[in-house]
């Protein structure tokens, strides 16, 4: 239990021990007293007057009298206007820096036997990754991470969108525009290639189209008539009929997108336990569709498209597969989420997915629940809002996005800039060097990506995203940095940091220690909300409350062997938290910067 809890249980005991009330201990408002006031934590008693029948100033002076009586937790307390603000016992604070100074598995929890899967990055084989890609698989990563920790069974999982008209729209420009070129032949990485040759497909689709109004064809049909999109849809039609010479082009050219993007994901340090594509499991779907149909769920129309009719529950009607027996991308969804289902039987299955499919999500939760799908019920949607650059909104088939790859490089040479303008270069192999900026300019990037709530949209500002004295990923790497290098120190001088000290801290100290202390609760937090925007900013306050702490106190040359003992406890609990909590988010701790 932490110390909110015990505050709010206590207040609790009060409640019923003064009143006669009985009030669940979670239903009990505990705040982070604000500086201007005398106290650490502040009760807020205005809900408990109506039960009670006093005024809140009553009721907070009654709780504080009871709660300091009866529980050596708490030494004092004051009320202003109703909060009541409480003093918690040094000895507190005292006793958790003892007990957990060196405890490697502070933040992580005991599995609690629930299993979540998490889908996240679901890319096209038709292009890169690209930087509207980051947000989703960093929050799906970084969800991922803090799942475990808090004691979940997870597994990560990724969905390739491996077929449609858009794939089947590379493959016909590369067709009749490559003259056969190949990554080896060309020494362009394979995924860049393939979309290379989809924004040629547009291009060309573009002229189509004036070519035809020219000859008085309506816009509206243009659209639909160009040969390049005749051809990429009978493409499509062949490869849903098996046909081996569309088969084997389909097979060459994904695969050059595979090896591109492993390449990235090693590069950003992400992986998956579970891959599924749509290749597979759009066959799934057809089959689920067809039991829907027999069972009476599903209905046909006149032209043999297999619909839903959702107006009962305030939607519209949903088509699942089209008439010429073509399927859509609700079919290989509900092929895939009973696939997902039947390999893992989870609890949560999550799915990170943009905002703009908030009603797709929903109609594919209600489908599977109609359907009497097993997991159904389990279906989660963590929406979250797009990312955008200084420079606007990015589109993949008019070629104005920033590939993933290349944002990686930009933040990289930001990262190197900046650090050799500080001059914080000296004693570097070249080697390590490397690593460094790389460390820096993925620790920015990922935590400038993470540090909003998913559901905000956002405009990422790379050079911002790389201050050392922000709110940002390498403001909190170099305080991990400073510790580890006061660490070293410590161990070069043999300081005995086994000593014990029952002696008053200062307010710094206890801040930064009523701090750390809240590690668990914001991980659980975190979890409950899907939302690493929690841990960044929590990390960021201890970094920055570290940083205050040293401003006024030496942690070598304390005045007392007893004091300096235990602030480099502060600094092994203070560090560890911020390389977990790096860790969570996917990024690296340097230990020397």
């Amino acid at each position: 239990m932490n110390l909110i809890d015990k505050i709010k249980q206590s207040a609790a005991e009060a409640m019923a021990a003064v009143y006669d009330k009985h009030v669940a201990a979670a239903e009990i408002l505990i705040n982070e007293t604000k500086p201007e006031f005398e106290g650490d934590y502040t009760l807020v008693t205005f809900s408990l007057s109506k039960l009670v029948g006093k005024k809140p100033d009553e009721i907070a002076q009654e709780l504080g009298d009871a709660m300091v009586k009866n529980n050596s937790l708490f030494t004092d307390f004051n009320v202003i206007k109703g909060f009541l603000n409480l003093r918690v016992n040094q000895a507190f604070f005292v006793d958790f820096l003892h007990t957990n100074w060196n405890e490697k598995q502070f933040g992580t929890f005991e599995p609690n036997g629930k299993k979540v899967m998490i889908e996240y990055s679901s890319p096209n084989t038709n292009k890169p990754l690209h930087f509207g890609h980051l947000r989703n698989i960093f929050l799906g990563y970084s969800v991922a991470n803090i799942f475990k920790a808090t004691g979940y069974e997870v597994i990560k999982a990724n969905l390739i969108n491996d077929r449609g008209i858009h794939i089947c729209k590379s493959m016909v420009a590369w067709l009749h525009y490559a003259n056969g070129a190949t990554p080896e032949s060309t020494g362009i990485k394979g995924d860049h290639l393939v979309g290379d040759y989809y924004v040629k497909f547009n291009d060309i689709h573009k002229i189509q189209i004036d070519d035809l109004i020219s000859q008085g064809v309506p816009k509206e049909d243009a659209e639909k008539k160009t040969p390049i999109l005749i051809e990429a849809q009978e493409l499509l039609r062949k490869w849903e009929a098996g046909d081996a010479e569309t088969m084997a082009l389909w097979k060459k050219m994904n695969d050059w997108v595979y090896a591109g993007f492993r390449i990235t994901y090693n590069r950003m340090g992400i992986d998956f336990d579970a891959m599924y594509y749509e290749s597979d499991t759009y066959l799934l779907g057809k089959k689920i569709i067809d039991k829907g149909l027999a069972n009476g769920v599903l209905f046909k129309k006149d032209d043999q498209s297999v619909w839903i009719d959702l107006t009962a529950d305030g939607l519209d009607q949903k088509l699942l597969l089209r008439g010429d027996g073509t399927s859509v991308y609700m079919t290989q969804d509900i092929g895939t989420a009973n696939l997902k289902y039947s390999d893992y039987s989870m609890d949560t299955s999550v799915y990170v997915i943009g905002d703009e499919q908030n009603y797709h999500m929903q109609v594919l939760k209600l489908i599977m629940q109609k359907l009497g799908e097993p997991g159904a019920d389990g279906i989660y949607h963590l929406s979250y809002g797009m990312v955008e650059l200084p420079t606007g909104k990015m589109k993949s088939r008019e070629g104005t996005v920033v590939d993933a790859d290349d944002m990686i490089d930009e933040m990289t040479a930001i990262a190197k800039k900046n650090t050799e303008e500080l001059g914080k270069v000296d004693g570097f192999t070249a080697n390590e060097l490397d690593t460094l900026f790389d460390t820096l300019g993925m620790g920015a990037l990922k935590f400038y990506l993470l540090r909003v709530d998913p559901k905000k949209r956002m405009i990422f500002n790379p050079q911002e995203s790389i201050d050392f004295h922000g709110f940002t990923g390498p403001f909190i790497q170099y305080t991990h940095a400073r510790i580890c290098s006061i660490l070293r120190k410590a161990k070069a001088e043999e300081v005995d940091h086994t000593i014990e000290s029952s002696g008053p801290l200062t307010n710094n100290e206890k801040g930064l220690l009523a701090l750390l202390e809240q590690y668990p609760a914001a991980l659980l937090q975190a979890a409950h909300e899907y939302n690493p925007s929690v841990v960044c900013n929590y990390i960021y306050r201890i970094a920055k409350e570290f940083n205050s702490f040293l401003v006024d106190h030496s942690v070598l040359k304390a005045e007392e062997d007893s004091v300096k003992a235990m602030r480099l406890k502060l600094c092994y609990l203070t560090r560890h938290i911020l390389a977990h909590g790096l860790g969570l988010l996917g990024a690296n701790a340097p230990e020397r910067m």
